[in-house]
């Protein structure tokens, strides 16, 4: 179907075609090309000023394109970032914060990563940002589900906080010898976390291990990590989560409060044995010590009356007579020293026989057993 018949084909009616105005060539031969440059030329020699390329068109324009190419070499880099430019694909130098500049492209080209800012990976868990109920959490088993060294299996959620290491070293070992940065860090936290758990037991990591584990993990990222020249720094492993799977999680906590019982009992058993065995020992002390004395008394006692009975044996053997009266005075004296006394005399005459009796012991002692008592007048008498 000839376009020629339909005035001007698909462009509209008139005699235009594809290429401006005016008729196509007759026949079928495609259009002159020198005729399209010239038009060109024609309408980018009515833009220039001057109404004419030439030299001094073709300068400007060389000059306008060097002026773009060189200030497309400007960039900013962030308080938190760190300019690396490089030379031909190889590092030559880093650029603090501020207003930097390179080379342009292909000479000189920038590379701008995150230096100062702190990044959190989250493994085994994911924290999902909801509009409505905020923020929620997604367990993920595949990365938290892990072996303990005594063949059981625990849930383990933790985060990895992690930054790129100071100085121009650090930014470029991370910019260049890593493709992956978070996935990197991420397989390597986990790898460690899943070597610890593996050589430690259940217990342990259910009570009262967490701290050995997030030091043990810390060190062993940051080894691993140092190894591969990532240029980064671990600053903190953190413990989210440690508990059994959730299928077993009933029979574990039995496990559990049985063995708080047993604590329980052991320390109150302890308790009473430091209560009872100080008292026992106390009682036990007191009964040696008093047999003691009295084993001493009774020892004193029996030593001085021995020495007693020598004493009077030697005095006896002197004088018998005088001895066995004293004798007898000193055992009357001690038998009815504390009694009361009646004397008879059986051979009185006209009497019954009492013998009068002043009790001077008494006499002497009841003025004794009396409170004096002050006068009350004050006069002379």
């Amino acid at each position: 179907m000839p376009w020629s018949n339909q005035g001007g084909g698909p462009w509209g009616s008139g005699p235009k075609g594809p290429w401006g105005s005016g008729s196509p060539p007759s026949g079928s031969s495609p259009p002159d090309l020198e005729d399209l440059l010239r038009r060109g030329q024609d309408k980018l020699r009515n833009v220039l000023p001057g109404g004419g390329l030439g030299g001094t068109g073709l300068l400007i324009v060389g000059l306008i394109a060097v002026a773009l190419w060189l200030f497309s070499g400007f960039f900013q880099v962030a308080p938190d970032e760190l300019g690396l430019v490089m030379r031909f694909g190889k590092f030559n130098r880093k650029v603090d914060p501020g207003l930097g500049y390179h080379w342009p492209y292909p000479i000189e080209s920038v590379e701008i990563p995150k230096v100062t800012r702190v990044t959190p990976i989250q493994i085994g868990v994911r924290f999902v940002e909801d509009a409505r109920r905020g923020t929620q959490t997604r367990d993920v088993p595949e990365e938290s589900l892990m072996l303990t060294g005594d063949e059981n299996i625990v849930d383990v959620d933790f985060t990895v906080f992690w930054v790129v290491k100071a100085g121009t070293d650090g930014a470029s070992d991370f910019r260049f010898n890593m493709q992956n940065p978070e996935g990197t860090v991420k397989a390597v936290a986990e790898s460690a976390m899943r070597e610890v758990i593996g050589r430690s037991e259940l217990e342990p990591i259910l009570t009262g291990g967490r701290q050995r584990i997030e030091s043990e993990v810390h060190d062993l990222v940051q080894k691993t990590l140092d190894q591969y020249k990532a240029g980064v720094t671990v600053t903190q492993v953190q413990l989210l989560k440690v508990e059994a799977p959730a299928q077993v999680i009933d029979a574990f906590r039995d496990v559990q409060a049985a063995q708080a019982d047993q604590e329980r009992a052991q320390n109150e058993a302890r308790t009473y044995a430091g209560r009872v065995v100080p008292e026992a020992r106390g009682r036990a002390a007191q009964i040696v010590q008093a047999a003691e004395a009295y084993r001493e008394q009774t020892v004193a006692e029996a030593t001085g009356q021995t020495a007693r009975f020598n004493k009077i044996y030697e005095e006896y053997k002197k004088a018998p007579g005088v001895t066995r009266e004293r004798l007898y005075l000193e055992t009357m004296e001690r038998l009815f020293g504390g009694t009361d006394k009646i004397i008879l005399d059986s051979s009185g005459q006209g009497g019954s026989g009492v013998v009068p009796y002043l009790p001077l012991p008494e006499l002497r002692s009841r003025p004794q057993a009396q409170t004096p008592q002050s006068p009350t007048g004050g006069g002379n008498r």
